[in-house]
């Protein structure tokens, strides 16, 4: 028979009288028989209460895991997404931004170098003039100490005769004793 067909309750055992027949069991031994069963009857129901509350627990715990799981996956798929979305949004807006960042370094590299060409053309123009005063200069200082070499040349030779001159007349002047 099936749980539900049958049921058998402590009091059932309890209550339970059997007819006499010849070969009859001893009374005492029946009663102390349906005692004891009727006794693991009442253990096994409140088992059976125990484990059905425990079930009923354990039943509403992994519902309540199911339904954090599900809330869970649910949460990671919209965060998964919304990260996607964001990924593609940041994408759309930097792709722009990239170029115009690009576009604006190119421009300042031109500038740059466009700005180097003219420092370098304006050192080029000074270095020719520095060049052509330095030369200019070393040519007019060559010209003067030419030109005043000779009168220079000649007042020394004067100087020379002079020296010479002076210490001849020493020598023909008297000494003081």
């Amino acid at each position: 028979m099936t749980e539900d067909g049958f049921q058998l309750s402590a009091h059932d055992v309890r209550h339970q009288e059997c007819g006499r027949a010849m070969r009859d069991s001893d009374p005492s031994q029946v009663d102390d028989f349906k005692e004891r069963i009727a006794q693991e009857l009442d253990r096994l129901w409140r088992d059976r209460g125990q484990i059905n509350d425990r079930l009923q627990g354990m039943m509403e715990q992994l519902k309540v895991s199911r339904d954090r799981e599900r809330a869970m996956n649910d949460a990671l798929i919209a965060a998964q997404q919304l990260r996607a979305d964001v990924q593609s949004q940041a994408d759309k807006e930097a792709g722009p931004m990239l170029q115009r960042a690009r576009g604006q370094a190119d421009q300042t590299l031109l500038e740059a170098r466009n700005e180097a060409e003219r420092l370098m053309e304006q050192a080029r123009v000074s270095e020719e003039r520095l060049h052509y005063s330095s030369e200019t200069v070393r040519q007019q200082f060559l010209a003067y100490v030419t030109s005043d070499r000779r009168p220079l040349e000649r007042e020394l030779d004067e100087l020379d005769a002079l020296a010479s001159a002076d210490t001849r007349a020493d020598a023909w002047l008297p000494r003081p004793a």
